[in-house]
């Protein structure tokens, strides 16, 4: 087995600064750091990572707590995460929780897991539980803004996106446009997305009737697929829905065409998460693309700074993520 001595003999420097360029040290001149990597190449030196770890008092794992692991979304949002951790050498453990009290478990018992930090989505949690994110291992939170709490953040691009798919039906033609969307509680994705589809309208000059927004238990095709039918059955007179997950858009989708209702000829419609799925319906689902890599990619580097404590514990911060719209047939796409 190659050692860091052989590395440190073939580059002609010392073990430590081998040791050094490994732990990616800023004091190493650039020119040294490229020999012992070549060295490393050459001889198929492997860092063993189990080893590092130890001496670091670490596992190389991190958690991370979504509320539904067959959910399109956070399924698209591990793969994400996991790919941000493997480039940085960490793998991911994922647990389910479903609940907000089983997010106040993965959350305290996350350090008997062994993990070296963790990323909860937050999706049951709320301002009320903001003191329960005191924990003394490092914690990122994912989801839904909640107002002071003491961890980092990374949110969803809610009102802004909202905003900009309710926008898009009314420049498309609708005017009365359902919002389909979750139980509304004081801060959460349906709250958030509900306000940036008041603001398009208020700013197109459209009234806010309370008729169409239309809340369900669960934000599943088959949720989406039996409002959709029931809304045509009742007579309302609707010609767009935002849905606030790609999910509930999908099901609408099946119940309008089930109904006899042609899209986008008669109702158009958007969801939000662009799964893969929504690319090959037909019609194919016109959505709203979050940055989920970005998201991904942020949610990882400041668990690592907080593992590394690179950072005073007292500052922390709040990033919200970027987005587009993919127009595609359901609105005329």
């Amino acid at each position: 087995m190659v050692t860091i001595q052989d590395v440190a003999k073939a580059a002609g420097v010392s073990p430590m600064t081998v040791s050094n360029v490994i732990n990616d040290h800023p004091n190493v001149r650039p020119s040294t750091r490229e020999k012992v990597l070549q060295a490393m190449a050459r001889l198929d030196y492997r860092v063993n990572v189990a080893a590092r770890n130890l001496r670091k008092g670490r596992t190389g794992v991190i958690g991370l707590a979504v509320p539904e692991v067959n959910s399109p979304y956070y399924g698209r949002l591990a793969a994400g995460i996991i790919a941000a951790a493997e480039r940085r050498g960490l793998r991911v453990s994922i647990e389910q929780t479903a609940s907000r009290e089983n997010e106040l478990d993965a959350l305290s018992l996350s350090r008997n897991h062994m993990y070296d930090g963790l990323i909860l989505t937050a999706a049951g949690m709320s301002q009320a539980d903001a003191e329960r994110l005191k924990v003394e291992h490092p914690v990122v939170v994912l989801g839904d803004r909640i107002f002071g709490g003491p961890v980092d953040h990374v949110a969803m691009p809610n009102l802004e996106a909202a905003r900009a798919a309710t926008s898009h039906l009314i420049e498309r033609g609708c005017r009365r446009i359902v919002f389909l969307c979750g139980a509304l509680e004081e801060v959460d994705t349906s709250s958030f997305r509900l306000t940036g589809y008041r603001q398009a309208l208020e700013g197109a000059g459209l009234p806010v009737d309370r008729a169409l927004i239309q809340q369900v238990d669960r934000l599943g095709m088959r949720e989406g697929a039996q409002r959709a039918r029931e809304l045509v059955e009742s007579g309302l007179d609707f010609d767009g829905v935002f849905c606030i997950t790609d999910s509930l858009a999908m099901g609408v989708l099946r119940g309008l065409a089930d109904a006899g209702i042609r899209v986008p000829d008669q109702v158009k419609v958007i969801g939000f998460d662009n799964v893969s799925e929504s690319e090959f319906f037909i019609p194919s689902l016109s959505t709203v693309d979050p940055d989920h890599d970005g998201m991904a990619e942020r949610a990882v580097d400041l668990l690592i700074r907080r593992i590394e404590q690179t950072e005073p514990r007292a500052r922390h911060h709040d990033f919200v993520g970027d987005f587009s719209l993919v127009v595609r047939e359901s609105t005329g796409g």
